[in-house]
């Protein structure tokens, strides 16, 4: 059983999917959390199940792309719960689906500023937290678009793939000052995403059934996994979620 008694978790997206199954198995797991979305009624909906549940919960409305509300986050995590030892680079967005010649610059670069200006946020204000408490896991959600091609995402590929390189950078520089960075690619997860995706029409992804894809739990399962030193030898990784036995390392052997 994984225990986060006493640390602090920072969970971006955090008001659905991914971000929310996240927080409320990390809560369960012992953690305070701290949940950071644009959605106000939704992270308060969210927090109050997770201390209905005996956790603990704060939130921060904000927005990744904007530095300013990325440090503020993190000062929740400090000022609430006197320390930041995790942060959940969740918070990402594929719309709108377009090739490139059909894609508008404008909405082609405000995925950038989520998706990996975000993550860079996340990352450089959560580094002297971390530090100052003699280190921290940073995971990010990566994808297999990471290292392939897709007709109609070039701005989600695009910017998955400089988050992998981020995630190497970090490690190359940080992992000797105590910071355990790594990247979680869980493959199509049961999220609001998919649907998106399916509307679009576009790539072989579009025309998977919904069913095909993973729960969120079991993401949550992984980030949970990655949150502890077993998971050491994928640091400055993408840690897959798509393998009988990454599963199996995470309990997902035999999933229900």
């Amino acid at each position: 059983m994984i225990d986060l008694t006493n640390k602090t978790a920072l969970i971006t997206g955090a008001s659905a999917g991914i971000g929310a199954a996240s927080a409320r198995h990390l809560a369960s797991l012992g953690a305070s959390t701290v949940l950071m979305a644009r959605s106000v009624d939704k992270l308060e909906a969210l927090a109050a199940d997770i201390s209905g549940a005996g956790g603990k919960a704060a939130i921060c409305v904000g927005d990744v792309a904007r530095e300013d509300d990325m440090k503020a986050a993190i000062a929740v995590c400090t000022d609430q719960f006197g320390s930041l030892d995790i942060l959940l680079n969740n918070a990402g967005t594929i719309e709108p689906i377009a090739r490139i010649e059909d894609s508008d610059p404008a909405e082609w670069s405000a995925v950038v500023d989520v998706n990996l200006k975000g993550v860079y946020y996340g990352i450089r204000h959560a580094l002297p937290a971390m530090k100052a408490n003699g280190g921290g896991t940073v995971i990010n959600i990566s994808s297999g678009a990471a290292t392939g091609a897709l007709e109609g995402w070039s701005h989600y590929c695009a910017t998955k793939a400089a988050v992998l390189s981020l995630t190497k950078c970090v490690h190359k520089e940080e992992a000797e000052n105590g910071i355990r960075m790594v990247g979680l690619s869980p493959g199509t997860v049961a999220t609001d995403m998919q649907v998106a995706i399916k509307q679009s029409g576009i790539n072989p992804v579009s025309q998977l059934d919904f069913s095909s894809h993973i729960p969120a739990e079991w993401v949550a399962r992984a980030v949970a996994y990655l949150c502890t030193p077993d998971s050491d030898p994928y640091l400055g990784t993408d840690f897959s979620l798509k393998t009988e036995e990454n599963r199996a390392l995470v309990g997902l052997s035999n999933p229900t």
